[in-house]
C-alpha cells in the first residue's frame, strides 16, 4: 500500500500509552482491543480523534477559535493521514426534554415537510375531513353572520405570531397602496404604526376594506375577499366594527375564514399547514400549556401517615448517594428514635410521646446537641435535624414526577397541528408507531402522482433511515421517545444512524464499544451497517470487545498487555487471524479458543424456594407468568427491546420495593404481580449502572468506604499527632483540611447555560482537593491527594502491609477496575464501571441467606478475560446462598447461567414473550429462541 492509504502514529505516549508505533489502514473497518484499562480508548478517543479535532479548530479563523478555547495537542510525535474525524461515543445524547428520536435523527424534519405538503385536515371530533371553501360560500357565511346594514372589517392576516420589527412588511404594504393595518387586535394608519418589539411575537393584519353588509354590496365585499386570498394565499379574518369599538352589547362572530378547508356546519378554525406548524420547538405548533415539553413537573404526594418509619426512611433514602449531606438526617432520625425508645415499625398515626412533636417538626437548636433532662446526646456535627416534614418536603423536591401535559396528554403539539392526517393519522400518531410499525405505514402509504413528486427526496430520506435504525436493532423504539431516556448504547447507535443518513465519505469515525446491549442477532445486523459505512469510503475505528465484531474487521489492534501501567504496549496488530497466530495476544487466544470461559458441568438447583411472577403486562409483557428461582444464577435474555428491563426493574424490583421489603423484617402490601416464596427475600441490591454520585467529590474509595480506613492511618503518623489532626482532616467533605476554594471538588463547575456544564481544575489546589498544611502530612512519601491519584493495582501494593485495606482493594481488582485511580471522581466513570464500584462495595460485606441482587449487562466494557473474573465472582456469592438475576446478552454469562427466562421473540409490540425458561442446554434446544440458536454454537465448543 501507499503510505497515503495509512494513518501512520508515531511515538504515542497518552495517558499509560508506551510510545506506540503503528500504520492503521484507512478506509478500513478497523477494531481496537484489549483488557479494560490497556489503553484503547488513549489511542482511538485521546490520541486520534483528540488530534483529528484540533486540528479542525486549527484551521478555523482567530475569530471563530475563541469561541471554542483551545485543544490541547496529545502526547504523540506526529500522525500522518489522519481524515477529518468525528466521535460516536457511549454518552447519553441529550438531557434536552426536547431532544426525541426522531429530531436526533432529524426523521421529524423529514416528516415535517410531507404533513406540510400532503396531509388533510379533519375535523377534530367528527373525524371528517374538511373540504375547499369557496369565495360564493365565504359570502354565505358572512350574510348568515351578520345583520344586514351591519358594518364589518375584512383583513388579510400576513403576519401570525411572528417576532421581529417588521419594518419592511409595513414599506411595502404602503408601497402596495394599503392605507390601514391592524397590528395586534389594534388598527392604526400604516405610516402611524408604533415601534415593534424585535423579540416579541406580533400579528398583522392588512385591512382590505370596510363595508356595510347589504345586497348592494355583495360584488364589493367578493372583490375584498379574492384581494385578501392573494395576500394570504388562503385565508381572510371578518371583524364586526362594533367588536373593534369593544362594544360589548353586540355578541357578533369573529370570522376565520379558509379557502382550502370547510366542514358546513361547522366553524373550525385551521392554522396555515407550514412545517413550523408540525414542531414543537415553535410557538406556531407548540402546546400553549407545556410549550412543547410534552410534561408538566409535579411534586410526589404528601407525607403517608400509613407508612412507619422504617418504610418511610427506605422510600427517602433508598437512592441517595452516601456523600450527600442528606443521607445525616438519617442517622439524626435513627438515633432520636433509639433514644427514647420510639418503635420504627408503627405507623405514623399511632406515634406517641412528647419527642414526636420534634420527630415531624424538627429540632429549633442550631447546636450540634440536643439536651434532655439527664444528658446530652450527640447528634451529628453540624447538622439541624429538619423532622420528618422537613426531610419528606426535601425528598419530594428532589423526587418530582413528570406527567402528561393535561391539555396535549403528552403530544406536545397544538391542537391545530394534530388536525392534519396522512393515510388517517397524525404526525403525532405516526411518530408513537415503533420504527418497525412506521415502514410498514410508508410502504403501504398510497399517494397521488402529484404529491409523490413533491416528497419524493423526504420520502426517500426517511425510509432510508428508518431502515438503518432497524437494521441495527433499534426498530422497537418510537421516534417520540425522549433523548434523555436511551441507553448509552441506544444513544450511539442512533447517532450511528445519522451518520449514515449524512452520506459523508471520507471522514475517520471513532466508536465506543457500538454492540453494548445489543442481542447476537441484533449484532449481526449492526456488524452489516458499520461494513456499510466503510464501503462510503470512511475509516472506521471502533473500541470492541465482541468476537463476532473483531472476527469481523479488516485490521485487528491489540493493547496490553494488562491494565493501567502494565497496559499502553502494542501487542499484536495485523488482521483477525494474524492476531490469533499472535503468541503475545490475550485477545487472540481468546478469539482462536486457546482460552476459553468455562462451561460448568453441573447447574445449582437452589433451595427450592422461587419469587413468582403473576400476569405482567408492564410496558410491552404480554401478560406473562414466570418464576425467579432462590440461591440461583438467573440470566434473563432476549433482543432488544424485547422486555428484559421491564420484568426485572419495573416488575420484579418495583414490585419488591412495592411490598415494603424492609431489612429483616417481613411486612408486605398486596401486589398482585409478585409473590415471594415463603418471603424468602431477605435483603435487595440493585447494582445499576447509575453513576456512584453526582459530585466530583464521589469516588471508588469513599463509595466503597475504603477512605475511612486510609485516613486513619494518615492521623496515627508522628507529625498528624503532633498537630492534633483528627480523622476529618483529612476528609474533603468537611471543612478543615480540604481547599476553601472547591471545598474539596478538586475543579471548579463552570455553568454553560444551554450546554453541558464545564469542569475546569481548581487554580488554589491544582486538582488535590487539599490546602498546603493538610498535603504536608505524608504516609511512606506521599500525602493523601497523592494516594487517591494512585490506581487500585498501585494502592494494592502500597497497602500490602495493611490486610483490611489491601483486601478490599484487590475485590475492585477482580471486578475489573485495577486500572481506575482510587479517587477518580464518580462523574468521570462510565456506567459499567460505576456498577462495577457498586459490586465491589457489597462484595466485601457478608452475603446474607436470601440477599437477592440484581445487575443489568455487568460485562459492559469487559474483555473477555475480565468476563471470565466476574463470572468467578458472580458464582462465589451464590455459593454463599445469594440469589442473583442478572439481564444480559454476553453469551459466556449466559451460558453460565443456573436458569435462563429468554424473552422474545421480538422487540417492541412484538415482544414481551416468554419464549423460553430453563437450563442453558434446554434453551439451546428451543427452535423459537433466538438466544438458543447462539448458545447452542458455543454449549458445542
Amino acid at each position: 500500500m501507499k503510505n497515503q492509504e495509512f494513518i501512520k502514529v508515531r511515538g504515542a505516549r497518552q495517558n499509560n500509552l508506551k510510545n506506540i508505533n503503528i500504520d492503521i489502514p484507512k478506509n478500513k473497518f478497523v477494531v481496537i482491543t484489549g483488557l479494560s484499562g490497556s489503553g484503547k480508548s488513549s489511542l482511538a478517543f485521546d490520541t486520534l480523534y483528540q488530534e483529528g479535532k484540533r486540528r479542525y479548530v486549527e484551521s478555523l479563523s482567530a475569530y471563530a477559535r475563541q469561541f471554542l478555547g483551545g485543544f490541547e495537542k496529545p502526547d504523540v510525535d506526529s500522525i500522518e493521514g489522519l481524515s477529518p474525524s468525528i466521535s460516536i461515543d457511549q454518552k447519553t445524547t441529550s438531557h434536552n426534554p426536547r431532544s426525541t428520536v426522531g429530531t436526533i435523527t432529524e426523521i421529524y424534519d423529514y416528516l415535517r415537510v410531507v404533513y406540510a405538503n400532503v396531509s388533510v385536515p379533519f375535523h377534530p371530533s367528527k373525524n371528517v375531513a374538511l373540504e375547499k371553501q369557496t369565495i360564493e360560500q365565504m359570502i354565505q357565511k358572512i350574510n348568515q353572520s351578520f345583520p344586514k346594514g351591519h358594518t364589518i372589517v375584512i383583513l388579510a392576516p400576513i403576519i401570525e405570531k411572528q417576532k421581529g420589527t417588521h419594518q419592511k412588511t409595513f414599506l411595502k404594504l404602503s408601497q402596495d397602496g394599503f392605507h390601514r393595518v391592524m397590528v395586534n387586535e389594534k388598527i392604526y394608519l400604516i405610516d402611524e404604526v408604533p415601534d415593534l418589539e424585535q423579540k416579541k411575537s406580533h400579528s398583522i393584519y392588512v385591512v382590505v376594506d370596510r363595508i356595510e353588509v347589504n345586497d348592494v354590496n355583495q360584488n364589493r365585499i367578493f372583490e375584498a375577499l379574492e384581494q385578501a386570498l392573494n395576500l394570504t394565499n388562503s385565508k381572510v379574518f371578518v371583524k364586526s366594527v362594533d367588536n373593534l369599538q369593544n362594544d360589548s352589547s353586540q355578541k357578533l362572530p369573529f370570522l376565520k375564514l379558509n379557502r382550502n378547508y370547510h366542514l358546513e356546519g361547522v366553524d373550525v378554525d385551521i392554522p396555515t399547514r407550514e412545517p413550523r406548524l408540525f414542531s414543537f420547538n415553535t410557538p406556531v405548533g407548540a402546546c400553549l400549556s407545556c410549550k412543547g415539553i410534552g410534561f408538566q413537573t409535579e411534586e410526589n404526594g404528601f407525607l403517608p401517615l400509613d407508612k412507619t418509619l422504617n418504610e418511610l426512611i427506605i422510600q427517602i433514602f433508598q437512592n441517595v448517594d452516601p456523600q450527600d449531606t442528606f443521607i445525616y438526617q438519617k442517622q439524626i432520625l435513627i438515633n432520636l428514635c433509639n433514644h427514647y425508645k420510639i418503635d420504627m415499625d408503627t405507623p405514623l398515626l399511632d406515634l406517641k410521646g412528647k419527642i414526636i412533636d420534634s420527630i415531624f417538626n424538627g429540632l429549633s437548636s442550631k447546636y450540634t446537641r440536643h439536651k434532655t433532662l439527664d444528658q446530652e446526646v450527640f447528634w451529628h456535627q453540624g447538622h439541624v435535624f429538619e423532622g420528618l416534614l422537613g426531610i419528606f418536603k426535601i425528598y419530594r423536591k428532589n423526587n418530582q414526577m413528570d406527567t402528561n401535559c393535561f391539555d396535549c396528554k403528552g403530544k406536545r403539539l397544538n391542537p391545530g397541528a394534530l388536525l392534519f392526517k396522512l393515510n388517517g393519522k397524525n404526525i403525532y400518531e405516526l411518530t408513537n408507531l415503533s420504527i418497525n410499525d412506521m415502514l410498514i405505514f410508508f410502504e403501504n402509504l398510497v399517494l397521488g402522482k402529484e404529491e409523490a413528486k413533491i416528497i419524493r427526496l423526504a420520502l426517500k430520506e426517511i425510509t432510508h433511515r428508518l431502515t438503518f435504525l432497524k437494521e441495527i436493532g433499534l426498530g422497537y423504539l418510537t421516534l417520540t421517545r425522549n433523548g434523555a431516556t436511551l441507553s448509552g448504547g441506544e444513544a450511539q447507535r442512533i447517532r450511528l444512524a445519522t451518520q449514515i443518513g449524512s452520506k459523508l465519505s471520507g471522514v475517520l469515525y471513532v466508536l465506543d464499544e457500538p454492540s453494548i446491549g445489543l442481542h447476537q442477532k441484533d449484532n449481526d445486523l449492526l456488524i452489516n451497517s458499520l461494513k456499510k459505512m466503510r464501503d462510503l469510503g470512511n475509516s472506521l475505528i471502533v473500541v470492541e470487545h465482541d468476537h463476532d465484531t473483531m472476527l469481523a474487521s479488516d485490521y485487528l489492534i491489540d493493547i496490553g498487555p494488562k491494565a493501567g501501567i502494565q497496559g499502553g504496549n502494542l501487542q499484536a496488530a495485523g488482521t483477525p487471524k494474524e492476531v490469533m497466530q499472535n503468541p503475545n495476544s490475550l485477545t487472540g487466544k481468546y478469539l482462536s479458543n486457546k482460552i476459553t470461559i468455562n462451561t460448568p458441568s453441573v447447574r445449582r438447583k437452589g433451595n427450592g424456594k422461587k419469587i413468582w411472577v403473576k400476569n405482567a403486562s408492564k410496558n410491552n409483557l404480554k401478560n406473562i407468568n414466570t418464576f425467579f428461582p432462590m440461591e440461583q444464577l438467573v440470566v434473563v435474555t432476549g433482543v432488544s427491546g424485547s422486555g428484559k428491563s421491564t420484568l426485572v426493574n419495573d416488575v420484579l424490583l418495583s414490585g419488591l420495593r412495592e411490598k415494603g421489603l424492609l431489612k429483616n423484617k417481613n411486612s408486605y402490601q398486596k401486589n398482585p404481580n409478585i409473590v415471594d416464596d415463603a418471603n424468602c427475600v431477605t435483603k435487595i441490591v440493585e447494582i445499576s449502572q447509575a453513576a456512584i454520585g453526582r459530585i466530583p467529590r464521589s469516588n471508588p474509595v469513599t463509595y466503597t468506604g475504603i477512605f475511612d480506613e486510609i485516613r486513619d492511618l494518615y492521623t496515627k503518623t508522628e507529625e498528624a499527632k503532633m498537630r492534633g489532626y483528627q480523622k476529618g482532616r483529612f476528609s474533603f467533605n468537611v471543612k478543615g483540611g480540604r481547599c476553601p476554594v472547591c471545598t474539596g471538588d478538586g475543579v471548579k463547575k463552570i455553568s454553560m447555560h444551554f450546554l453541558p456544564d464545564v469542569y475546569v481544575v481548581c487554580e488554589s489546589c491544582k486538582g488535590t482537593r487539599y490546602h498546603q498544611e493538610t498535603l504536608s502530612i505524608k504516609y511512606k512519601n506521599k500525602n493523601i491527594a497523592q494516594v487517591l491519584d494512585l490506581t487500585v493495582d498501585e494502592g494494592v501494593i502500597f497497602f500490602q502491609n495493611h490486610p483490611k485495606i489491601k483486601n478490599q482493594l484487590e475485590i475492585l481488582q477482580n471486578v475489573g477496575l485495577g486500572y481506575v485511580k482510587m479517587g477518580q471522581p464518580a462523574t468521570t466513570l462510565s456506567g459499567g464501571e460505576a456498577q462495577r464500584v457498586k459490586l465491589a462495595s457489597e462484595l466485601h460485606k457478608k452475603v446474607i441467606p436470601g440477599a437477592l441482587y440484581i445487575l443489568d449487562e455487568p460485562t459492559t466494557g469487559l474483555h473477555s478475560d475480565d468476563v471470565r473474573q466476574l463470572i468467578k465472582t458472580l458464582h462465589h456469592m451464590v455459593d454463599q446462598k445469594a440469589t442473583i438475576v442478572v439481564i444480559e446478552h454476553n453469551l459466556d454469562v449466559i451460558k453460565n447461567a443456573d436458569y435462563i427466562i429468554d424473552l422474545g421473540p421480538e422487540g417492541g409490540n412484538q415482544g414481551g414473550y416468554i419464549i423460553a425458561q430453563g437450563t442453558p442446554e434446554t434453551i439451546s434446544e428451543n427452535k423459537n429462541s433466538y438466544t438458543g440458536k447462539y448458545l447452542k454454537k458455543i454449549l458445542a465448543h
